[in-house]
């Protein structure tokens, strides 16, 4: 406004601002130019003289006259018909509907002006993000989904308006998507009905971080390496991903000899035929430190199989078994998509719960427990914990992130009505004293008692309740953070579970190695609460009796069959499939499920 205020005799700090009369003046500067009209459409400008109404102000106008004073084209028309459109011809996934509004909103912000090319030519922040998509896989995502290959041919055709229009809505659409995939996961944590507290809230502002952190960054990859998570977990996930990347690109070592079928373990002597293939395989991924080429040192080779079998999970015998064959010769493009697998689940995750208070990893078994924050976080324990059973898809133990809130000492246990009328019914009709003997009451809905009627057990109108005590499947206290699958933290009566390698065994809840030493923790800023009141009210205290904390802890049941320990990577069984769900739902694109499959159920000990 100001080139055409001074063209007018006007000051050049005033604001002028008459739509019709600027474009009028820009229809002059056209026919005086002899600018094809394509640029600024006859009907148009008396549209807009007629009635200055129509349009949005100065900076439509402006958007106009500025393209007809600097004899450039105007590409606003074709932009809009894209948007409006809802489809990017040639995208792999062309379909955008579902970011439809995004998109539009980003233009409007600018205009429709071109946002990734100028003079025919990709800005430099369209050449950066072009290799980022191609750069996918070091993210942990895959380049297919960004069209990496295709990018070339839309550069090529910048010279036409066509081209230029869906080259910008292209760059764009493609931005937001991998933006968003890298912010918060291509997946959603409800698709496998699990119950990830704060994940709405990671949804971006795609029109802003584009505009403001994107489309004019001066460190492009810096800004988008900020869009990642920021948690420890996954950076030390994306720093093992590379390597293991390069392992799986020249992943020639010969496999180990499978076992015969009589299921006994092998032991390492020098008339074992698999030496030379185990020496190789323990080196390639860093167990054995030794001269690969040499003959093998037993004692160190056995050393080094000990390790690798801590890593993976499996027992710590320095002999090898059937499982332990199988995870040697695992490829490493398996231990890719399982690192890819788990940080994209860390990705689903908000801070509050990356940084959570308690960490269950449920295919590693294992408990930890934090203090401090940022670069002051630190683990302060961890412990064995038993998770659901694999075998029985109704008691897999979900995903959750949750705040704790009260602890209960000596709890009833209340038999959920699937397990009561599945394992409990058919022992009362077997048995009329099994109840007592096994120190359950029934009672009804409001906990009066109320006779064994087996019916209404099965109905669920008359409940099953185990008393408090050293017998009581919970144990004698349990850890509640409050959710739609009634699955928590407690003590168990069955100990011996704990020295087991693999500790799939609850219905679904988790039992805690430890009980008293996580709630001497979890109530360390109680000072009523110390290791001998809560040793108190374990052994002889009030039943039933709740307890709330100070404040919630937050609290994440995690499933990573990669983790990182440490810096020192280990690899878990998929023992519920959600791997291989995860897979499935990422192989078959966009747009990605938004619904759980399966139902939520009720799951308890």
């Amino acid at each position: 406004m100001r080139r055409l205020a001074a063209a007018r005799g006007v000051a050049a700090d005033t604001e002028y601002c008459d739509p019709a009369v600027d474009l009028t003046f820009a229809a002059s500067i056209a026919s005086e130019r002899h600018i094809r009209m394509r640029t600024i459409p006859k009907a148009l400008l008396f549209l807009a003289v007629a009635s200055p109404a129509t349009f949005t102000g100065c900076r439509k106008a402006h958007h106009l006259v500025q393209h007809v004073t600097q004899n450039q084209p105007d590409d606003t028309s074709e932009i809009q018909a894209v948007v409006t459109s809802g489809h990017v011809d040639g995208l792999k996934y062309p379909d955008f509907t579902p970011i439809q509004a995004d998109v539009s909103n980003f233009y409007s912000g600018r205009d429709s002006d071109l946002a990734w090319s100028k003079g025919g030519k990709p800005t430099s922040q369209a050449t950066a993000m072009m290799e980022q998509f191609s750069n996918a896989a070091k993210r942990g995502l895959r380049p297919e989904d960004y069209d990496a290959a295709n990018w070339g041919g839309r550069v090529g055709n910048l010279g036409t308006a066509d081209g230029t229009a869906q080259f910008d809505v292209a760059m764009t659409v493609t931005s937001m998507r991998f933006l968003d995939d890298l912010h918060r996961g291509r997946t959603i944590p409800t698709h496998f009905a699990f119950g990830i507290k704060g994940y709405d809230g990671k949804k971006l502002d795609l029109p802003t971080v584009l505009k403001d952190q994107i489309a004019d960054a001066s460190d492009l990859s810096g800004a988008v390496d900020k869009l990642e998570p920021q948690n420890e977990q996954y950076k030390a996930l994306a720093t093992a991903l590379a390597h293991y990347q390069e392992m799986a690109a020249v992943d020639s070592v010969e496999s180990v000899p499978e076992l015969p079928d009589n299921g006994k373990p092998v032991m390492l002597t020098r008339s074992y035929l698999g030496l030379h293939a185990l020496q190789q395989r323990l080196t390639q991924v860093g167990d054995y430190t030794g001269d690969a080429g040499a003959a093998p040192d037993l004692n160190a080779l056995t050393d080094a199989l000990k390790k690798f079998q801590e890593r993976h999970g499996l027992t710590v015998s320095g002999r090898l078994s059937h499982d332990t064959v199988d995870a040697l010769n695992t490829p490493m493009s398996t231990r890719v998509a399982e690192i890819e697998d788990s940080m994209e689940r860390w990705r689903w995750i908000d801070d509050t719960y990356a940084n959570a208070s308690v960490v269950v990893n449920l295919p590693e078994f294992q408990l930890r427990a934090y203090e401090g924050t940022g670069g002051d976080r630190h683990e302060v324990f961890r412990m064995n914990v038993v998770d659901g059973k694999s075998d029985d898809e109704t008691h897999h133990t979900p995903m959750i992130a949750d705040m704790m809130k009260y602890l209960v000492f000596r709890p009833f246990w209340n038999v959920p009505v699937s397990i009561a009328k599945k394992e409990i019914v058919p022992h009362i009709e077997k048995n009329s004293g099994y109840l007592s003997a096994k120190n359950y009451e029934t009672v009804d809905l409001k906990g009066k008692p109320a006779a064994a009627d087996i019916a209404r057990i099965s109905q669920g109108t008359v409940m099953v309740r185990q008393k408090s005590g050293t017998s009581n499947s919970l144990g004698l206290v349990k850890f509640m953070f409050p959710n739609a699958f009634n699955v928590y933290l407690h003590d168990t009566n069955e100990k011996a579970l704990f020295a087991r390698t693999r500790r799939d065994s609850s219905h679904g809840c988790v039992r805690v190695q430890d009980p008293p030493k996580l709630a001497d923790w979890v109530l360390r800023d109680s000072p009523k609460w110390d290791a001998d009141a809560i040793q108190e009210a374990m052994a002889t205290g009030e039943d039933n009796k709740s307890v709330s904390l100070p404040k919630p802890l937050p609290v994440l049941l995690f499933y990573g069959t990669a983790w990182s320990d440490n810096g020192e990577m280990h690899f878990f069984k998929d023992m519920y499939g959600y791997d291989a769900e995860m897979e499935k739902s990422i192989e078959g694109g966009r747009p990605y499920q938004s619904k759980p499959d399966k139902a939520v159920t009720e799951k308890d000990v």
